[in-house]
């Protein structure tokens, strides 16, 4: 059975050294010696100074909100993972969909000044696939209207464009570190502040609201990541480079193989300049043989798991059904692409064989 990932794990022995520190000074949480030298080290890497580490990346989305204060309507992708909506409803907001890019995937700024009301309070874009937002929009349009941004950056660890990391753009941007992704601590997140004063409250915010010992002005939630997952994180940063390395020869081949397939198209990198290698999408287009669900049953047949992200888009679930559509039409090019994408395995140790046979059985299928 192939995959669409699998989780990058160091090796063991050079995890166990670690533990047996943590159990010799028995601090577990709480702001621990592990926990700060990974945020200390993930600054240093990314080039970005003010770095929270969250025991998954959803409080994270939710600990962002609180701390700008927003409450009201957030315009957002319907074409993501759940937990990007999950995140605002769970903070009594409400995500308003707006429709995405054809090429990049990443939401449409030229549509969201036509979903901004007075109840709007901020934008929260996915930079998708690791493909970067156009950013520089999206800012303009969050300044003429004097709303926040925040990212959901959950695709885009470690990815950079002609000026830096992208993490560093909006009021915040939050990572996931699951285990699915290209960097993992098991589980855990992070999220970067743009300012110093904002990382504060976001600290105070991710320990129950703790300004002291004894004093708590609001309420916070516990979002701290342990010590055993930092420690993971600081291991796992060591391996970073040559994890990415295998998973760019990866796309390498998928791209020679796939290039001449009638109806398949390869996604291109945009407004990236290093990529992280986090996902493979592909265009499953109307003059290929079968559609691209015939192709996912074909591909599941032969034990290889392609999955179909984003399908279907998040206005459709039921938990959003018929909610915040207010040109439900506006949203075709995020349905098309959730029934053209499909994303195929990629991960360090896939065998440069077993990619070269799904090229193959893909070829196969359109015939």
């Amino acid at each position: 059975m192939t995959n669409v990932t699998r989780p990058y794990l160091p090796p063991l022995a050079e995890f166990l050294p670690l533990l047996e520190d943590i159990w010799q000074s028995g601090t577990l949480s709480n702001n621990g010696p592990y926990q700060r030298k990974f945020e200390a080290e993930l600054a240093a890497r990314l080039g970005c100074q003010h770095v929270s580490v969250f025991c998954i990346a959803t409080i994270a989305l939710m600990v962002a909100q609180k701390a700008l204060s927003l409450e009201g309507e957030i315009i957002t992708t319907p074409y993501t993972f759940v937990a990007t909506s999950n995140a605002i409803q769970w903070m009594g907001n409400t995500p308003v969909f707006v429709d995405i890019d054809p090429e990049s995937l990443c939401i449409d700024p030229a549509r969201i000044e036509a979903a901004i009301t007075p109840s709007t309070v901020a934008i929260m874009p996915l930079h998708c696939y690791g493909n970067n937002c156009n950013a520089e929009a999206i800012d303009r349009i969050a300044a003429r209207h004097s709303l926040k941004v925040i990212y959901d950056a959950c695709h885009s660890f470690y990815c950079e464009d002609e000026q830096g990391s992208a993490l560093r753009y909006g009021d915040i941007s939050v990572v996931s570190f699951h285990a699915t992704k290209v960097f993992n601590t098991f589980e855990g997140g992070l999220l970067i502040s743009r300012e110093k004063s904002l990382k504060s409250k976001v600290d105070r915010l991710k320990n129950f609201g703790f300004v002291d010992e004894i004093t708590v002005r609001e309420a916070g939630i516990n979002g701290k990541m342990s010590e055993f997952n930092a420690a993971l994180g600081l291991l796992q940063l060591g391996h970073l480079e040559l994890a990415i390395q295998e998973r760019a020869a990866i796309d390498e081949i998928y791209r020679t193989y796939l290039n001449d397939v009638k109806g398949i198209r390869c996604q291109e990198p945009i407004r990236v300049s290093r990529q992280n290698f986090s996902y493979f999408p592909i265009f499953v287009e109307s003059d290929f043989g079968v559609s691209r669900d015939q192709l996912y049953d074909c591909l599941r047949q032969e034990g290889i798991y392609a999955r179909r992200y984003f399908y279907p888009i998040v206005p459709d679930l039921d938990a959003f059904s018929g909610q915040n559509m207010r040109n439900a039409d506006t949203l075709s090019v995020a349905r098309q692409a959730s029934l053209s994408v499909l994303c195929l395995p990629i991960y360090p140790g896939l065998a440069p064989e077993r990619v070269i046979e799904i090229c193959k059985l893909i070829a196969e299928v359109g015939d």
